[in-house]
């Protein structure tokens, strides 16, 4: 058995099958998932497995370079932007704005793996961007300068940043 780590085992070989920018849309319960989608149904009874938790086992899981989510989290459900940022400071990763339809239609077709909680939670879903651990691909012994992007994203993350959704 393994300790400290996700015993659901399509769960966890998922997360393993994931590279750079593959997508992991974290769903409410009443998401419409695709019927073509590698769909992981966690939610068994109404608000259990809460999206929350989810989030919270994934940021130990996976490197995440962007939070896709609706404005209406930020601007309509306050207490669920607040925990959603507290899960994700000092992550690196960036919030950005996805419309329902957009996580509905484009997103949802482009996950490689949907998880579905029992959340009742309102506009409790999220798209998760994985990414590389900016700290192990761009070493001093490799002699390779990384990207802008890597250089904000592990400024980010030694600056404990709490992201926002601009």
């Amino acid at each position: 058995m393994r300790t400290g780590r996700i015993q659901h085992p399509e769960l966890a070989g998922a997360l393993a099958t994931l590279g750079h920018t593959d997508i992991v849309l974290v769903t409410d319960a009443g998401f419409p998932i695709p019927a073509n989608a590698h769909r992981i149904d966690l939610g068994f009874w109404p608000g259990t497995i809460d999206v929350m938790t989810i989030l919270q086992v994934l940021r130990e899981e996976i490197f995440v370079e962007e939070v896709h989510f609706a404005s209406e989290v930020r601007d309509c459900n306050p207490q669920l932007y607040r925990d959603l940022q507290a899960v994700y400071t000092g992550s690196g990763a960036e919030f950005r704005e996805a419309s329902h339809e957009t996580l509905c239609q484009q997103l949802a077709q482009q996950a490689k793996v949907i998880i579905r909680s029992g959340s009742f939670n309102p506009w409790a879903n999220f798209a998760l961007v994985a990414s590389t651990d900016p700290f192990a691909w761009f070493t001093d012994a490799s002699g390779v300068a990384p990207l802008p992007a890597y250089v904000a994203r592990r400024q980010r993350i030694l600056d404990n940043v709490v992201p926002e959704l601009n």
